[in-house]
């Protein structure tokens, strides 16, 4: 079980470390890609 349990006086928070990874990755990969669009000239133009 990838599970961990925080106690803070009386709140309990149940952690779920897949989840966790899971999400982290698909940060740090949005992050990478955006650097490699940034590096080839390929900016990303804002819309309003």
């Amino acid at each position: 079980m990838d599970r961990k349990l925080i106690i803070d006086g009386n709140a309990v928070y149940e952690l779920d470390e897949k989840c966790m990874l899971k999400k982290q990755l698909n940060t740090s990969e949005k992050k990478d890609e955006h650097k490699r669009r940034e590096s080839d000239g390929h900016k990303m133009k804002r819309t309003e």
